[in-house]
């Protein structure tokens, strides 16, 4: 018969945060390892994929990493992913455009309305 393994700490239910392994001692003995929970990676605020470049960690051991580590040299660097900066960058440019055809035309009424 398979030999029984009690908890080891207080909590008695199968949660996410009382995760466990059974593990063989040197001794012969079986016992329960408490895991850590997984990390998961950083997600791009607009498009919700995984940053790459930041590793995944759980939220308290990002400030034992350097800032290095946990940003990318770009604009928005370790809030979003590349293709959605370049795309706010092209939004920007597009909108900017926009406004000056629109001034231009503006203009260019106000001066075919005086002829």
């Amino acid at each position: 018969m398979a030999q029984r393994v009690t908890l080891r700490k207080r909590q008695p239910y199968n949660t996410t945060s009382s995760r466990r392994r059974i593990v063989k001692t040197p001794g012969g003995k079986l016992v329960y390892h408490h895991l850590k929970k997984l990390p998961t990676q950083p997600k791009c605020g607009d498009c919700g994929i995984g940053l790459p470049g930041v590793p995944a960690l759980r939220p308290r051991q990002y400030a034992t990493i350097s800032k290095r580590q946990k940003t990318v040299c770009r604009a928005y660097g370790g809030s979003r992913c590349g293709d959605c900066v370049k795309s706010r960058i092209l939004r920007a440019f597009l909108v900017e455009e926009a406004k000056i055809v629109k001034k231009v035309i503006k203009s260019q009424q106000k001066a075919g309305g005086h002829k």
